[in-house]
């Protein structure tokens, strides 16, 4: 998840917890976003964010990896690209917008759908998270806009 706009940019499926499913959804994140250097990627601590694999991917791109403390997914902690703590720091929720997007795919999807196959699983998530959430689902967090939306108006405010 893009932190600024909300917007789901990278994503896998597969039948079991290992560290490819964390790469390959992260490869898919930063192949389409192109991030400058001091991305921080900030995850839970579930082995597959620990993996060498995933360490590897980015260290290649130059991006920071932070993990919630033990029992902690719903952490805030102050962060900026250096990896500072200093409480001059802007403020930035870490977890917090990765759970709420899982509670909003669950309610929303998952369990209002018998899928018949992970096939057609596959294909109902990918239609979720890039035509609905991504493009039509408004968010109070950036001001009741979409993703798409708070991507288009960020660019726009850079380039001014």
């Amino acid at each position: 998840m893009a932190n600024a706009t909300m917007e789901i940019v990278g994503w896998s499926m597969s039948d079991r917890l290992k560290s490819s499913l964390a790469v390959d959804a992260m490869r898919m994140a930063l192949q389409n976003r192109r991030p400058t250097l001091g991305l921080i990627c900030h995850s839970d601590r579930g082995i597959q964010y620990a993996s060498g694999d995933y360490r590897r991917l980015l260290d290649a791109w130059k991006a920071n990896a932070s993990m919630s403390r033990k029992g902690d997914c719903l952490e805030f902690k102050l962060v900026r690209a250096s990896g500072s703590d200093d409480p001059g720091d802007h403020p930035e929720a870490q977890n917090a917008p990765m759970e709420s997007f899982f509670g909003s795919l669950k309610t929303e999807l998952v369990h209002r759908t018998r899928f018949r196959s992970r096939r057609e699983a596959k294909a109902a998530l990918f239609e979720y998270i890039a035509f609905f959430y991504n493009r039509k689902r408004r968010h109070s967090r950036i001001g009741y806009r979409t993703p798409k939306q708070a991507r288009i108006d960020m660019a726009a405010a850079m380039a001014a």
